[in-house]
């Protein structure tokens, strides 16, 4: 299945800092239209999703594995070991996406708002030339003008 159709947990925040579904803002992004701050977005959205799914899955498998009316010889403590280990990895995944996500919304200027420059991002030039090495200056004298 596409991330496109793929719910996350970020898709409501998403609609309300966009204005549209989500479907729509990777309608945009296809058409070219999409600013950076949403193609980020749409690019965090997507990791989450997949990251989403893949906590889902571990997590289906663990309660089948551990289910009341499960056989109990299936059980291995080895298989639980690696279950706790991919899980451990999806959601490291799930929470570093979601905190990139957040972060990028909270960061974000507002649609209305207009980019403003920022100091410090030009290269600044010198308008005047480096002074002569001290060997060309040793030694001379200052004379005084009338």
């Amino acid at each position: 299945m596409s991330v496109i159709k793929r719910s996350s947990s970020r898709d409501a925040a998403l609609q309300e800092a966009f204005g549209a579904e989500v479907a729509e803002l990777y309608a945009q992004a296809a058409r070219g239209q999409a600013n950076a701050a949403l193609q980020r977005a749409l690019e965090l959205r997507s990791f989450l999703a997949v990251a989403e799914e893949q906590v889902a899955r571990v997590r289906d498998r663990v309660h089948a594995a551990t289910a009341a009316d499960g056989d109990m010889d299936d059980l291995s403590a080895g298989g639980m070991r690696m279950d706790a280990q991919c899980l451990e990895a999806a959601l490291a995944g799930r929470n570093g996406y979601t905190a990139a996500l957040d972060e990028l919304l909270r960061t974000m200027p507002t649609p209305n708002q207009a980019a403003v420059p920022r100091a410090g991002l030009r290269p600044k030039i010198a308008a005047t030339a480096p002074s002569a090495p001290a060997e060309s200056r040793a030694g001379a004298v200052r004379t005084r003008r009338p």
